[in-house]
């Protein structure tokens, strides 16, 4: 499921990071969560994990069992890993759709079919057909522009929230972003200048955002959160939990520090909507090593090499 990424951009979540968006997001017992683009049912599987220890009584498991956890996924392969993987989990009866999720018409969504929370992240850099933009408010072909129109018209207003993970946002979902849903915090990648190391995602190399968003108030205010785990992250060194311990401390009162910050809604840029802002706070200096030092080590690095040939030859 790891190297799915070179299918349709399609990426493993690593789970530290969503039991990290679980802790923020605090769901209760009675909110029903949803995933649209649900791929092996991990934000709905931890997300049972982190609510199972609430239920003291018969109804809360009657609950947690047949009415909080909700998802859709179009692949085959990815629905049956889905449904496994939630009965794995205690999840005896998966209310998992096997669907195209960008096929559903927005004018159909009614108050009763929203949810209290959205998690997921989207597949990003597919393409859908022209039939299938009919469905959107505003037209693209990208899937993942398709999925926060999709995600942001089936949150409930005030109180739900939704995490949606995604490459860049056209003008007119950064501007939808600031006006119908109120962004409570944006983590962006290095490449933004701030937000989750390389390597988080593992075979991930283009750009990518992390948002949560309230639907139901005008963004007044962005909290922004750089996650810097100090050192090289990678298959063997991924991301884990105490990583994000900081992120849920300081995410309770939206604290400013060396890695987080706050932008007013009035400073962004109304052309564009950019929520891409460079941390005010600095950081610590790249030093960069001399071409010198560079060359050096290349030429260290192939006289090893030629050693190593010349030994190999002197075996054959």
């Amino acid at each position: 499921m790891g190297n799915a990424g070179r299918n349709g951009g399609e990426y493993y979540t690593p789970r530290p990071l969503i039991r990290g968006w679980c802790k923020w997001l605090h769901p209760k017992i009675g909110e029903r969560i949803y995933d649209g683009a649900c791929g092996s049912a991990g934000f709905l599987c931890e997300s049972y994990d982190y609510l199972r220890p609430q239920a003291k009584k018969a109804a809360d498991l009657k609950t947690l069992q047949e009415s909080t956890f909700w998802g859709i996924e179009k692949k085959s392969l990815a629905y049956v890993i889905a449904i496994m993987n939630m009965i794995l989990h205690g999840i005896e009866t998966p209310n998992i759709v096997h669907a195209n999720t960008l096929a559903l018409n927005l004018n159909d969504v009614q108050d009763k079919d929203r949810f209290d929370i959205i998690l997921a992240n989207p597949p990003f850099g597919g393409k859908e057909r022209k039939e299938v933009q009919q469905n959107f408010t505003i037209k693209t072909g990208e899937t993942a522009f398709l999925f926060l129109q999709h995600f942001i018209k089936n949150a409930q207003g005030r109180r739900p929230r939704g995490r949606g993970h995604q490459k860049h946002f056209p003008e007119q979902h950064r501007q939808r972003l600031g006006e119908p849903a109120q962004i409570i915090a944006g983590v962006l990648q290095p490449a933004y200048r701030a937000g989750l190391p390389s390597g988080t995602f593992q075979g991930a190399g283009v750009k990518t955002v992390v948002l949560f968003f309230e639907k139901g108030a005008p963004t007044r205010k962005t909290w922004y959160y750089q996650l810097g785990p100090g050192r090289n992250m990678g298959k063997t060194n991924p991301l884990n939990d105490a990583d994000l311990a900081e992120f849920i401390a300081l995410q309770k009162t939206f604290a400013d520090s060396p890695k987080s910050w706050s932008v007013d809604a009035a400073s962004i840029d109304p052309a564009t909507y950019d929520l891409s802002v460079k941390n005010p706070n600095g950081g610590e200096a790249v030093v960069h090593r001399s071409p010198l030092d560079i060359m050096d080590e290349i030429s260290r690095r192939g006289a090893e090499c030629a050693e190593i040939l010349e030994k190999i030859k002197a075996l054959l």
